[in-house]
């Protein structure tokens, strides 16, 4: 039950970092395509309209803004954290999925932040709270990921009496082949 607890309590959390991811890839792709005003500093280093106005405010080769695979991503971890929490039991997938799609995000975030730091010399708030929220699933992701399974763990989780013994119906001969 604990165990329960606690995968629910951190893909919760999961799932809320994603939902404000959305939000805020969806206020960033608003802005490229509306000429929103942006709500953000523009003076020393912060300064989010130089950041977005960038070359690299938008996905290579084409005029999409950045935001938009942004919100892609999101939109995947909130379904991976829906699975988690929708389902009685994990799927033995899902925990080495969520690790692999968080260090994706990770992987870009470092090459945006380079970008940033390096490149413009600028940092974009909004961007930084998307990074952020990166960073934090991928931490949970990655603990997830290391942590042992329930199964694995004494006493953790018993199968139940109902529950139909398939692994033991395919260990045991069936009574009416065994007289062949």
């Amino acid at each position: 039950m604990e165990l329960l607890l606690r995968r629910s309590g951190l893909q919760l959390l999961v799932l809320l970092l994603a939902l404000v991811g959305i939000g805020d890839a969806i206020y960033l792709t608003i802005v490229h395509y509306q000429d929103a005003p942006l709500v953000c500093p523009a003076s020393g280093a912060i300064d989010c309209a130089h950041v977005l106005s960038s070359s690299y405010a938008v996905v290579p080769g084409t005029t999409l803004p950045i935001s938009l695979p942004g919100l892609g991503w999101c939109l995947i971890l909130a379904g991976l954290a829906l699975m988690s929490l929708l389902r009685p039991t994990e799927p033995a997938w899902l925990r080495p999925a969520q690790f692999l799609w968080s260090l994706a995000g990770m992987v870009t975030v470092l090459y945006l932040v380079y970008v940033e730091l390096v490149r413009l010399h600028a940092i974009c708030l909004w961007c930084t709270v998307l990074h952020v929220l990166i960073l934090i699933a991928f931490l949970i992701s990655l603990a997830r990921w290391l942590e042992p399974e329930p199964e694995m763990e004494a006493g953790a989780l018993q199968p139940s009496s109902s529950a139909p013994p398939t692994t033991l119906a395919r260990s045991r001969p069936r009574s009416s082949r065994a007289g062949r």
